[in-house]
Order: structure tokens, then C-alpha cells, then sequence
């Protein structure tokens, strides 16, 4: 798969991060009806509701965004890196990757 941003992890990065309960935020680009269909418990915010949320994001924390296929998350993680956010990176191809290479039991849309 190609490079989707400069800061993509793999679903497999992000697995790891689940399995030893590292610190980190989960976001969720998707829209609400796609995070209905499935999610990885991550906070909802649709990339037209982030100049609103972004305050109550923290600069300083581990964020971890993914969307459907990696594209949107890409885009939202470049949008927060120009606003000062250091520490947030892209899950590469997205939900349908996890599906794919960790949780098959989610349902592929």
C-alpha cells in the first residue's frame, strides 16, 4: 500500500499500542453512520467538526486517527500537525486494514 502521509503507523502499530495500554487518543474521521456500521472505540469527530473540537483536543498528547481507508485520517493529521500537534499520526489504510490484518469479526463496509 502506498505512503497515505509522513506520518502513518500501521494497523499493527496500533494493535501493539492497545495490547501494553499505552497513553494515547483515538479519533475516529469517519461520519457517524460509518462509526454505527463499526468502530474501534475511538472519539467520533467527522472532519467537518474539527476547527470546533480542536480546543478540546491536547496539543501535547499522543493522537492516533484513522478513518475508512487512511485518506480522510491523512488529511486531518496534516491539518493538526499545521496547527501545532506533534505527536499525532495516520493508521494507513484505515479501518478496513484493521479488518483485513487484525479484526476480521468487524463488519467491512
Amino acid at each position: 500500500m502506498e505512503k497515505q502521509s509522513n506520518w502513518d503507523i500501521s494497523v499493527e502499530d496500533l494493535r501493539d499500542l492497545h495490547s501494553v495500554n499505552a497513553p494515547f487518543q483515538l479519533i475516529d474521521v469517519r461520519e457517524p453512520h460509518e462509526y454505527e456500521i463499526c468502530n474501534l472505540g475511538g472519539e467520533l469527530i467527522p472532519p467537518r467538526q474539527l476547527g470546533r473540537r480542536i480546543g478540546s483536543l491536547d496539543p501535547s498528547a499522543h493522537i492516533v486517527v484513522h478513518c475508512h481507508s487512511g485518506w480522510r485520517g491523512a488529511q486531518v493529521v496534516s491539518s493538526l500537525r499545521a496547527a501545532g500537534f506533534e505527536n499525532v499520526w495516520n493508521v494507513k489504510g484505515g479501518i478496513l486494514a484493521w479488518i483485513d490484518r487484525v479484526d476480521p469479526r468487524l463488519t467491512r463496509y
